[in-house]
């Protein structure tokens, strides 16, 4: 697409980089980008904001955002329809669809996981350097690899290159780790969206990541609403950050394997040793433990079977 702009301009990890250099750093390398021959010198957003609305104004760019997280970066990254000429394109990526919906976007475009085939060619491409048909001995190995990332393209390419060059007892030795405990790359990747929510939306999480992963809506919702969790808007906000998912009939909710796992594990971390002291209980052992021990327990909630 880019011949067809007068200037173009890729700002990645926005999320981060703000964190970490501040707004007017992104603004900066912006402008850059589109005009390479230009030197800009502003120590405020406010100036930013001033330059790029009278220097690209008359221009037809294409801008791609990655990784926004806050209303503030569009506000000072590309701002009004007026920043930029007529025929300007502007893309932006965010773990948030929310956010794109508070700023008017135009179209939002929400990826689905990949199917069973185009997931066995990424991890085969990370995995082997190739999408073809590994070796016989790997390709049952490589299927249950497949079918633990269901469909989540980070699994698939952490995982694969993870194996690249090991032995089949290896791969099998890495397998048998999985069921454990999962890889600790994809698990912190996927915590960030966790970190982003308020309390109390963290505590609908971890409750259907116990508890309620594929249970009826209706249900959840009642047992929410009874802690004081407000559930009608969290629950959405947990969708919008596709934290969540509902059927097709709205009748019930459900998460990804893989972030079910990482609630999980978020609770586990709090006492590795001693489940008593941990706010939720959802395996049998260790309820009967908390039981028959007679240790502290925090809060202690029995999911329907």
């Amino acid at each position: 697409m880019s011949p067809h702009f007068e200037g173009k301009s890729f700002v990645a990890d926005i999320r981060e980089v703000s964190n970490k250099c501040g707004l007017v750093s992104l603004q900066k390398q912006l402008l850059s980008q589109i005009l390479p021959d230009k030197c800009f010198n502003f120590f405020n957003v406010h100036e930013g904001n001033a330059i790029i609305s009278h220097r690209l104004s008359s221009k037809k760019v294409l801008v791609v955002l990655d990784d926004v997280d806050n209303v503030q970066h569009l506000k000072c990254l590309v701002g009004k329809r007026d920043w930029f000429s007529l025929g300007s394109k502007i893309l932006v990526t965010t773990r948030d669809e929310h956010l794109l919906r508070s700023y008017r976007i135009d179209d939002v475009y929400k990826p689905a996981t990949l199917n069973p085939n185009d997931a066995l060619r990424l991890f085969n491409l990370k995995a082997f350097d190739s999408d073809t048909v590994p070796k016989y001995d790997f390709i049952e190995l490589s299927k249950h690899i497949v079918h633990y990332a269901d469909g989540l393209p980070l699994a698939l390419e952490v995982l694969g290159s993870f194996l690249y060059g090991r032995d089949i007892i290896q791969w099998r030795s890495a397998i048998e780790r999985l069921k454990q405990d999962s890889n600790k790359e994809i698990l912190n990747t996927l915590r960030i969206s966790f970190k982003g929510l308020e309390e109390r939306e963290k505590n609908i999480f971890l409750d259907i990541a116990c508890f309620f992963n594929g249970e009826k809506k209706d249900l959840v919702m009642k047992v929410l609403d009874g802690c004081g969790f407000f559930p009608n808007i969290g629950i959405d906000v947990l969708i919008k950050k596709s934290l969540i998912k509902v059927d097709d009939d709205n009748q019930y909710l459900w998460m990804h394997a893989l972030l079910q796992e990482m609630g999980r594990k978020i609770i586990k971390e709090k006492c590795i040793d001693e489940p008593g002291k941990r706010c939720r209980l959802w395996k049998k052992r260790d309820v009967h433990h908390v039981l028959t021990k007679n240790t502290h327990l925090l809060c202690l909630l029995i999911a329907y079977s």
